[in-house]
């Protein structure tokens, strides 16, 4: 069961609702948002949400089955959209497409990203600064001084930033400079990290995990959204199985079950969900027509000499092509 409670509810109400519940069977943990004030109610047994509905201060209720109570798709009426400023929405028939290098190596490649990115209208660049590598050798991002001369060459351009953050004490030193923080696969689970993002007052965009489930992954915005964070995007970039042929094996079923099982945007990355090149544009594609509110991919003015992923990256004449497609199936749609 999950109650939204009105803002100005008073101390004697809450008071007296608490009580209520408790002696119903059933513990509520109080979740603060950006927006909201809830009771998340467990127990075991069943319960007549009536006793509740017509309580002072109350806006409403809902009987929520699943775990993941809040990022459930089975109380909110709507979908959530994010709302980055600048006419840039995510979510809910806004579809946002965003692109950009795997790392951010120095001025001329951004500025060369940037002139693509605008000539192609897209208007949210992904790059990494802080690189998650397997091997201790590879490159490892440029760190808060890349991202900071980034910023101030996507802002003059109108284009919003997203990029990884590994680890808690990289939230603030970043916070001025990202208008979407990005959990990466391998921090999915960092139940430290998630706790700390639900904190701040800027989307969490969160990957699936290496090889996470569906469920696990709606666990992990579920503790972002419990911390106090609402603005959350999802995304599915495939996972690690049996089959070697791909880097990942992309996950198209993920994207309309996600968007069934909850009221979050659903982004799709197709770079990392299979790793080959020649294969994104194809993987794009699908993921859209599954119904994607979006896809972030990789490309680079020389793919050939990034600094990393070039296996998967797409040169500007290859990203020009996929826009081209892009914009025709959701024409189509």
């Amino acid at each position: 069961m999950l109650i939204q409670l009105k803002k100005n509810i008073s101390a004697g109400h809450r008071t007296k609702l608490l009580q209520t519940i408790g002696a119903s069977g059933y513990k509520a943990t109080e979740v603060i948002t950006q927006s909201a004030v809830y009771l998340l109610c467990h127990g075991k047994g069943e319960i007549d949400i009536r006793l509740f509905g017509n309580s002072p201060g109350v806006a409403d209720i809902h009987r929520v089955t699943d775990d993941y109570k809040l990022v459930s798709g089975k109380w909110k009426t709507g979908r959530t959209v994010i709302d980055l400023g600048d006419g840039i929405r995510i979510g809910n028939g806004n579809f946002a497409t965003v692109a950009g290098p795997c790392s951010i190596e120095n001025e001329s490649q951004v500025k060369a990203i940037l002139g693509h990115l605008g000539e192609q209208q897209i208007r949210i660049m992904r790059g990494g600064v802080f690189k998650p590598r397997s091997s201790p050798y590879s490159f490892r991002g440029n760190g808060i001084e890349a991202l900071s001369m980034w910023h101030t060459m996507a802002r003059a351009a109108g284009v919003k930033i997203i990029s990884e953050v590994m680890q808690q004490s990289q939230i603030e030193e970043m916070y001025d400079y990202v208008d979407i923080f990005q959990l990466g696969a391998r921090n999915t689970q960092n139940f430290n990290l998630l706790d700390e993002l639900g904190k701040i007052d800027k989307p969490v965009l969160i990957k699936r995990g290496i090889s996470g489930t569906i469920e696990e992954l709606l666990y992990s915005a579920e503790y972002v959204y419990s911390a106090g964070n609402e603005k959350i995007i999802l995304c599915e970039r495939g996972i690690r199985t049996f089959e070697n042929a791909s880097r990942n094996t992309f996950d198209i079923n993920a994207i309309p079950i996600l968007k069934e099982k909850t009221h979050l945007p659903v982004l799709a990355d197709p770079s990392h969900g299979i790793g080959i090149r020649s294969c994104v544009t194809p993987i794009a594609l699908a993921a859209i027509a599954a119904g994607a509110d979006g896809i972030i991919y990789e490309t680079h003015p020389s793919p050939e000499n990034a600094w990393s992923d070039g296996q998967q990256t797409l040169d500007f004449e290859e990203s020009a092509a996929l826009m081209v497609k892009v914009r025709t199936l959701l024409g189509v749609l």
